[in-house]
């Protein structure tokens, strides 16, 4: 009696079984700047791997200053899927990159790097990630903006004052050359900005949206007068709620923290890198659940 013929696998049998090898697959992310160990994105970005079932996903921190930007992205193998960036890596980025997105060329900034095909990719998830915070606290429209500051966060601050329709946007700072430099932005956004002085930044709550971008304790001796229905963003979280932030909370205004930036900005960062929708809800518990035990 002849063997029989081994059967083959059902086509079901085969496409399950790549879809098992597709989702087991090394890959690779990280997040890069200097300092970069005090960094919540590594517990993000993997939280949300293995919500998705992403098994051979892995997401680290990597120390890198600017001049070592280059060299390291050249030397990434294939399995490097998206780099995410922080300080002081956004401007140098556009240079290592092989194509620039237009929200990133028009703030000249990029905090995300993606592999394509053809090479490394730079765009800005922050401005997006910004809209997508405010949004969800209820805001969708804006007339009137003040920005605190006028350093990398107030170019995506104002990439996020256009998608929310602005017509006017304000930013105090110290210096008035910063606040030049950021004309070019303006322009190429169709924005009108203008200049104050930071001396006056307690006038910042008559806007309808107020975005905080300053450094840890340059706005705590601000005493705004705050009306409800002004909406405050504070990019920052540690320690929270910073003094700003705590006044308008008082006032009944809603609140946006850069916690919340740092949510969704990496939510469109992890679809970037996957080419799968972010599981939120468990990108945020585990950032939360983090960020209190610190």
């Amino acid at each position: 009696m002849s063997a029989e013929a081994p059967r083959r696998p059902s086509v079901e049998a085969q496409r399950a079984a790549g879809q098992s090898a597709e989702r087991d697959r090394v890959r690779r992310a990280a997040v890069l700047g200097k300092p970069i160990a005090h960094s919540l994105s590594p517990v993000l970005h993997n939280a949300g791997y293995a919500a998705a079932g992403l098994t051979g996903w892995r997401y680290t921190a990597i120390e890198c200053a600017e001049a070592e930007l280059a060299g390291l992205v050249a030397g990434l193998g294939p399995e490097w899927a998206g780099l995410s960036l922080t300080m002081p890596l956004k401007e140098v980025a556009l240079v290592v990159a092989d194509d620039v997105s237009p929200v990133a060329a028009a703030l000249g900034a990029a905090n995300t790097l993606v592999r394509h095909p053809h090479g490394w990719g730079a765009d800005n998830t922050d401005a997006p990630g910004m809209v997508d915070a405010l949004r969800s606290v209820g805001l969708s429209t804006v007339d009137t903006v003040a920005v605190l500051g006028a350093g990398g966060t107030a170019r995506a601050a104002l990439a996020a004052s256009r998608d929310l329709g602005a017509s006017r946007v304000t930013v105090y700072a110290r210096r008035p050359e910063a606040v030049t430099a950021l004309s070019p932005v303006a322009e190429h956004l169709g924005l009108p900005l203008s200049y104050a002085d930071f001396a006056r930044a307690a006038e910042c709550a008559r806007a309808d949206l107020v975005i905080s971008t300053v450094p840890k304790g340059v706005a705590d001796d601000l005493n705004p007068a705050w009306r409800p229905e002004t909406v405050l963003f504070d990019a920052l979280y540690d320690p929270w709620p910073t003094p700003l932030a705590a006044g308008a909370q008082a006032a009944g205004c809603p609140i946006v923290s850069g916690l919340d930036l740092l949510l969704t900005q990496a939510l469109h960062q992890f679809a970037m890198f996957t080419g799968r929708p972010a599981p939120a809800r468990a990108m945020r518990t585990a950032l939360f659940d983090a960020a209190a035990r610190r």
